[in-house]
């Protein structure tokens, strides 16, 4: 065992100088194959671009030939108004389309219309019977040329159209178009893009250090074709500085720059109806360092795995005697854990015994806040029972004085005014029948879900009860519900428990006072339902108004009061999903505001 950890430790070198060598061959040519890929869809969108700028135009000259005052310039060159309305004509389209020129050629090759007619570099005057977007579109063909304008020094790309008049051809339109935009989205980014001639010039790029130079040798025949057609005007044209014998792979270009040699990873394409050649370079050190990146970390995995090795055959010496070790850990583990199993048993038992009594615990607490809510309802019975004495009172006192009426009147044989009374009698026997159903509603406990509840019935039960303890204090009552009924999502005995726990508040508030009114007011506020009761007394104090739902707080006298009428009020609207505030009127008095659930119209027919 000891000379085979030997003789690995001697072949681990080796092994991985190895891995070194060959690794880093074979992850340079994944990433070299990923590169390339990512540049030729590069490339694919920088030649779909130039495609796309240059197709705008590219019928544009064939229709503008077409046009009579420019068939009329070709006939007549020498009109002067002509050539005025002709010069205005491309002027207007020229800044129409945003292109750079336009200018119409006679057969001699004299330009005698263009859209700068009016500018210092005016092709009006110029020959540009050398240029072999002329030469074709003289034949009759449709021309395309790429060149810098000898007279404004501006690259551009040229269309060419015959004036045909006839089956004669008697002048030519260019359409010359600007590309330094595109241009300028090729600066600064991952790659670099350039455009090449038949003659291997660059003319466009995004690298300006590369304009005008040849990545092809610049033969005389080359030079002299340039010359020619005076593509290039008088830029000074210069090899670009290529090495030649770089690596042999034909993708890999290497330039030799001022900060040292570069090599690219270069990918091309032609366009031929253009005549271009569009290249995209990538910087191979990028490349190189991901697979030298991936080498190290292969290297770096190997050295770990080595000393994980060295470390396992040492560990492995230790084996027999931890095993040992942990046989007689798991022995006091076991014991361990049954102690611990037994604690956890009796602490569950606690568990189960406390959840119980929390249970119980939480059903008193419920039993005792329904027992609170009632006594809240009797002690506002207990408050309104002298009114209700004298409610009552009335309606007796009226019935014995109809019926000895009515004894009398059957006497004399008055029976039809007899009848009458025992009517009157009925009728006041129904108001005290009223009256002690609606106390006898509001003093029974509920046991009823929240579901749709008319406001204004609710509101009609609450006067009924209310009406006593009103007329006591004799406070004028203004109810407001508005136009359309509002049904809320509430309880209907709870509700009008809380609505005469607030009237009567109110009613206590304005007694003894000069101006004893108190309005209801009732309104839909989005999905809520809003409803408010104003009173004119003085107000809720700042104090008072963080304290007032409370439970058994009051600023009433003794006897007059538990104060858990608001309390159980709050609790009430906050289990229909609603809330119960106050606030001081800017005009003097308190408003208390309840804030219920709305239910539409279909939603209370789908409830029905």
């Amino acid at each position: 065992m000891k000379y085979r950890f030997v003789l690995a430790l001697c072949l681990l070198p080796i092994f991985a100088t190895v891995l070194a060598v060959q690794g880093n061959a074979v992850a340079t040519r994944s990433y070299m194959q990923e590169a390339s890929a990512a540049a030729a869809t590069a490339l694919r969108l920088a030649v779909a671009a130039l495609s796309g700028h240059l197709n705008r135009y590219q019928a544009l000259p064939a229709l503008i030939a077409d046009h009579d005052d420019i068939k009329e310039l070709a006939t007549r060159p020498r009109d002067r108004r002509l050539r005025e309305a002709v010069n205005n004509y491309l002027k207007e389209i020229n800044g129409l389309l945003k292109s750079s020129d336009i200018y119409v050629i006679a057969p001699d090759g004299e330009t005698i219309a263009a859209s700068n007619y009016g500018g210092p570099a005016s092709f009006v005057g110029q020959n540009f019977s050398y240029r072999p977007y002329f030469q074709e579109a003289l034949r009759g063909e449709q021309s395309r040329f790429y060149a810098v304008g000898t007279t404004s020094l501006k690259r551009g790309y040229y269309f060419g159209s015959p004036i045909r008049i006839g089956d004669e051809i008697r002048g030519v339109i260019v359409f010359k178009v600007d590309i330094e935009t595109i241009e300028a989205s090729w600066r600064g980014g991952e790659y670099k893009i350039f455009v090449s001639d038949p003659e291997g010039i660059i003319f466009m790029t995004g690298s300006p250090e590369w304009l005008y130079a040849g990545i092809l040798p610049l033969t005389p025949e080359r030079l002299a074709r340039t010359e020619a057609s005076r593509r290039y005007a008088d830029a000074i044209l210069r090899p670009l500085p290529i090495i030649r014998d770089g690596p042999p792979d034909p993708r890999l270009l290497t330039i030799s720059t001022g900060s040292g040699d570069r090599e690219y990873l270069v990918v091309s394409q032609y366009m031929p109806e253009a005549d271009w050649t569009v290249n995209v370079l990538l910087d191979t050190a990028s490349v190189k360092t991901q697979a030298l990146t991936v080498v190290a970390a292969a290297l770096l995995l190997c050295g770990l795995a080595g000393l994980a090795a060295a470390i396992l055959i040492q560990r492995r010496a230790r084996l027999r005697e931890r095993m040992q070790m942990q046989a007689q850990a798991q022995e006091e583990l076991e014991r361990r854990v049954e102690e611990r199993t037994a604690d956890l048993a009796r602490v569950n038992a606690q568990i189960e015994a406390e959840i119980a009594e929390r249970r119980l615990t939480e059903q008193q607490l419920r039993q005792t806040q329904a027992e609170l809510i009632q006594a809240g309802k009797l002690a506002g019975l207990g408050q309104m029972s002298a009114a209700l004495s004298h409610e009552f009172n009335q309606p007796l006192a009226a019935a014995k004085t109809y019926a000895d009426s009515a004894a009398v009147l059957i006497e004399r044989g008055r029976t039809s005014e007899a009848s009458d009374n025992v009517r009157r009698i009925s009728g006041l026997i129904d108001r005290m029948a009223s009256i002690s159903r609606h106390l006898r509603n509001f003093a029974r406990k509920p046991n009823e879900k929240l579901g749709p509840v008319r406001l204004n019935e609710v509101i009609h039960d609450t006067m009924e009860i209310a009406a006593p303890r009103l007329k006591a204090a004799d406070a004028a009552l203004n109810i407001d519900l508005g136009r359309e009924p509002l049904v809320v999502q509430a309880g209907s005995v709870r509700l009008q428990q809380v609505l005469v726990n607030v009237i009567s508040n109110a009613a206590d508030a304005v007694e003894g006072l000069d101006h004893r009114a108190i309005s209801i007011r009732a309104w839909r506020d989005g999905d809520k339902a809003v409803l408010t009761i104003r009173d004119r007394g003085p107000g809720v104090a700042p104090a008072i108004s963080e304290r007032i739902f409370d439970p058994f707080y009051t600023t009433k006298g003794v006897g007059r009061g538990l104060g858990l009428g608001l309390s159980i009020s709050y609790n009430i609207i906050k289990d229909f999903g609603g809330s119960l505030t106050v606030s001081n009127h800017p005009e003097g008095g308190a408003v208390f505001r309840i804030e219920l659930i709305a239910i539409d119209r279909a939603e209370r027919e789908a409830a029905e």
